[in-house]
């Protein structure tokens, strides 16, 4: 298909393509946290170590970051209705070998090739709502895409933490399968071309260096937890990582058409956004990790409870988000970012006062406004900044925010769960769980002085607002 069967924007319907994109983008994030509780059932079932089984964790988190970076690229070399097809059959067959994998190798190919097709799908959906929306609709249209980040990785050990107590852990699968084929069968009647194919040159050695890059940096960052900061494998990869993702850096500024454009960076709201947006990330993800560790490891909770802890706060973020992008729509960013932020600080300062005693109920309820606060930063953020953007760059935009979620989220995880494990009074099998919740409280320090710097830089977040004319980087 040519740029000329790209449809009339103004006449599309855009409901069944919202529809079928949240939907794909739903599922696909969703399995990044569909096996967090299922993890000791294949453990058992496959005979496997616990370092081993968490790679099935770690290699979708790893090939999901590495595919991100080059969405953008894809996305101007191929048309919409291909290229996401292509991602969700990708998708699916990945799907269907876990469901059926006899060994642990197979299940790992699968998921290596289940994340090969989420990995596109949530720049690829962020960039079509930018596109088929006008500049004053784009925040609420943002918020079903903000629905989806915060509610389908909360969801993830819930519906797993039920399902493996009933059904053995491939019932995953087989519930994923079945959805993502429909999916794929509506898609092909109702999806349409609205972005333009720049049919930019394919720089190989951009994608070697993007893949050794992020890779490495991913790679590193999240092992760091189970391996230790200085066994040879982190560092290796870390140091592999930092060297050829500076190269890929270096030679994007050279090209005329690079698969990843940083020169985005120049514009000052898009930067600070972005880095809000990080923080909130690692907010939201150093949380999920962190409080299941404490509420069973120390604190003597069940899975269940644990997963039953978050469900409270994600299905209010799910809700806020579609509204939190009307009131974006009326006012920008400013306000639902500096009160958002305020309560992630006050919500992490909370959880810095953690004991054995700690109720359920506080947890669930802490957990939940913390939800709220940044249902109020993410999408608004992401819109904000992405609105500074000429058209032709919005692929760019989505993909780089993406990635340096990604990241952040990696990067900000190890560090915090280190933190978490480094400052504890005492480890091993005769630390008193007090000993060891005192390292769950600084790593919460940690996390509100971070979230005490994003409050002091969305001060500086102004003219977000679509009513006004946003200053753009040139094109």
């Amino acid at each position: 298909m040519k740029n000329n069967n790209i449809e009339n924007i103004d006449k599309l319907n855009k409901f069944p393509i919202v529809a079928i994109l949240i939907t794909g983008a739903f599922l696909a994030i969703l399995n990044q946290t569909l096996l967090a509780t299922a993890i000791p059932h294949i453990m058992h079932d496959l005979n496997l170590t616990e370092n081993t089984a968490q790679w099935l964790t770690t290699i979708f988190m790893l090939v999901n970051g590495i595919m991100i970076p080059i969405t953008a690229f894809l996305i101007e070399t191929f048309t919409t209705r291909r290229l996401f097809l292509t991602a969700m059959i990708t998708f699916a067959v990945g799907t269907l070998i876990c469901a059926i994998a006899p060994t642990f190798m197979l299940l790992m190919i699968g998921r290596i090739i289940q994340a090969a097709g989420a990995g596109i799908m949530m720049p690829l959906m962020m960039t079509i709502f930018l596109l088929i929306f006008p500049i004053e609709k784009r925040g609420t249209a943002m918020g079903t895409v903000g629905l989806v980040i915060g509610f389908a990785p909360a969801l993830g050990p819930v519906i797993s933490g039920w399902l493996v107590e009933h059904y053995p852990w491939r019932a995953l699968f087989y519930l994923v399968l079945p959805l993502s084929v429909i999916n794929i069968v509506i898609a092909y009647f109702v999806m349409k071309n609205v972005t333009k194919r720049t049919f930019p040159k394919v720089d190989i050695l951009s994608i070697i260096l993007s893949t050794l890059g992020f890779g490495g940096l991913l790679y590193g960052f999240s092992s760091a937890g189970s391996y230790g900061w200085t066994s040879i494998a982190v560092v290796s990869s870390l140091v592999i990582g930092t060297i050829t993702l500076t190269g890929f850096i270096l030679r994007q500024f050279k090209l005329k058409q690079p698969i990843l454009e940083f020169r985005i960076f120049k514009n000052k709201i898009f930067t600070l956004t972005t880095i809000i947006g990080m923080i909130a990330f690692i907010g939201l993800i150093a949380s999920e990790t962190i409080l299941p560790i404490y509420m069973q490891n120390m604190a003597g909770f069940s899975a269940l409870e644990s997963g039953l802890m978050i469900l409270p706060g994600a299905l209010l973020m799910g809700f806020m988000s579609p509204i939190n992008g009307r009131i974006f729509d009326k006012v920008g960013a400013r306000y639902l970012l500096i009160i958002g932020l305020t309560l992630l600080t006050v919500t992490s300062f909370l959880y810095t006062r953690l004991t054995e005693e700690t109720t359920l109920s506080y947890l669930t309820v802490v957990f939940a406004i913390r939800m709220l606060g940044i249902s109020m930063i993410m999408m608004p953020a992401t819109t904000a900044g992405l609105n500074q953007l000429p058209t032709r760059l919005i692929p760019h935009g989505s993909a780089m925010t993406n990635t340096m979620r990604q990241v952040a989220a990696s990067v900000g995880t190890a560090i915090l769960v280190t933190i978490m494990t480094a400052s504890a009074l005492r480890t091993g099998e005769k630390a008193l769980p007090m000993e060891m919740i005192h390292g769950v409280n600084v790593s919460f320090y940690v996390a509100t002085v971070l979230s005490l710097v994003a409050l002091i830089l969305s001060f500086f977040i102004k003219g977000t607002s679509p009513s006004k004319d946003s200053k753009r980087i040139s094109a």
